[in-house]
């Protein structure tokens, strides 16, 4: 069966720049194995199938997988699936917002031209990490311990920890290896630049499916979502404030972070550059 295919670039600088996501509209009649199979098969750091909701106030609904993976959210997916369902003629219930259904929640997406900005879903893990575990990770990342400044979980879904590190220069410099540390890990590395830098922060995102190789994330909503609420609340940065991530590995992702009231919101471009069909 023919089905609705988007491949939309998400938080880049220009189109082509940040991370892509493959979009799957129309998924009803598909099975777990299925989605698992062909997000398997697009080799991108995340898949998204797009179903009709099923809560009072979404305009859809969406199955997020990261390879074999399935996630109850994550960001550039999230930004990626709503400007594919605007780009196959999906009109929103409220004019210049878009209410995607998933299972972390109604999440709000702001529709502002080519950009679209998605309200930050709550950690459902928060809190300092345990001393064995920051041991591990800072042996992973091959820094010395005195490049460490804190470390917070960062969970708001792929259940990332977090390591805020003293600058956006170890954070490029990092050659992270989990050669003799087993496991599954979804590891975030925040950065301060310079003042007067055109951005605030660099981060890079290191994740793993299953045992399988570590893997880099060039541009990551969901991290970027729980690092600001991190930053935001101890005072390390002041919203707005614009975030780069993807330079280690040549590409150029932009995320901006604004704040209204308590309400962290993670905006960027959203480019659709592949249209068309696929058969699943």
């Amino acid at each position: 069966m023919q089905r609705g295919f988007r491949q939309v670039d998400v938080f880049g600088d220009t189109p082509g720049t940040g991370n892509p996501v493959a979009v799957v509209l129309d998924a009803e009649g598909l099975d777990d194995d299925d989605l698992r199979r062909f997000s398997v098969w697009t080799n991108l750091s995340e898949c998204t199938f797009v179903l009709p909701p099923t809560e009072p106030g979404a305009d859809y609904r969406v199955r997020i997988f990261s390879l074999s993976t399935e996630l109850p959210f994550a960001g550039h997916p999230t930004l990626g699936t709503t400007r594919a369902w605007l780009d196959a003629g999906g009109l929103p219930s409220t004019p210049g917002t878009v209410i995607q259904q998933c299972p972390a929640g109604l999440i709000p997406v702001r529709v502002n031209g080519d950009r679209l900005a998605f309200a930050s879903p709550p950690r459902t893990r928060s809190g300092p990490v345990a001393p064995e575990l920051v041991t591990e990770l800072v042996e992973i990342l091959g820094i010395s311990r005195e490049k460490l400044v804190d470390a917070e979980w960062l969970d708001n879904g792929p259940g990332w920890v977090g390591l805020l590190l003293d600058s956006a220069e170890t954070v490029l410099d990092l050659r992270p290896d989990v050669a003799g540390h087993p496991g599954v890990w979804d590891i975030g590395v925040i950065g301060p630049h310079s003042e007067g830098a055109e951005t605030a922060f660099e981060l890079r995102a290191f994740f793993t499916d299953g045992d399988g190789p570590l893997r880099e994330d060039p541009v990551t909503g969901s991290l970027n979502a729980a690092a600001a609420e991190w930053l935001l609340s101890t005072g390390r940065a002041r919203a707005p404030y614009l975030a780069a991530q993807g330079t280690a590995i040549g590409r150029r992702g932009r995320i901006l972070i604004s704040q209204e009231a308590d309400q962290v919101w993670v905006g960027g471009r959203a480019d659709v550059v592949v249209s068309g069909f696929v058969e699943l």
